[in-house]
């Protein structure tokens, strides 16, 4: 059986990004992404639902995204999951977060213009290339 990795998210940066070049001279961007969910309860109450993401994208996106990702900035990210074990005082930790092939920021119509529906998502930069990934990279597929 064949095994699916793949996460696509659209929400707003919820911190400035974090650019780094660790020794290894690998580009590292690291920011938290808010994406927002509506349900109606039972009584037709409108109630608001928040998660918080960590996104980490590499090489040249990393440089972009470094520049980009502002609090508050739309982003829709495709991507895959990824799990990270470590012990920290005989007490076994782990967090999933997401490691970015693919970022699109969304920007905002100018004030006053005609047509209020949501500007469409722009793309800034390509797609992650397999020299530019993470340590290991799977081919993603749409």
């Amino acid at each position: 059986m064949n095994q699916l990795n793949s996460i696509i998210l659209e929400g707003n940066v919820a911190r400035k990004a974090e650019f780094s070049e660790p020794k290894t001279g690998f580009l590292v961007c690291k920011f938290p992404l808010a994406v927002n969910r509506k349900t109606k309860s039972p009584e037709g109450e409108t109630k608001e639902e928040v998660s918080y993401f960590d996104v980490e994208t590499y090489g040249e996106m990393a440089e972009t995204c470094s520049k980009w990702c502002d609090r508050g900035q739309g982003v829709r990210v495709v991507g895959r999951l990824k799990q990270s074990r470590w012990e920290e005082n005989n007490v076994k930790k782990s967090k999933v977060y997401v490691i970015a092939e693919h970022v699109e920021y969304k920007f905002s119509k100018p004030k006053g213009e005609a047509d209020k529906k949501e500007a469409e998502p722009k793309k800034v930069e390509a797609e992650v290339t397999k020299e530019e990934s993470a340590p290991v990279k799977e081919e993603a597929v749409f």
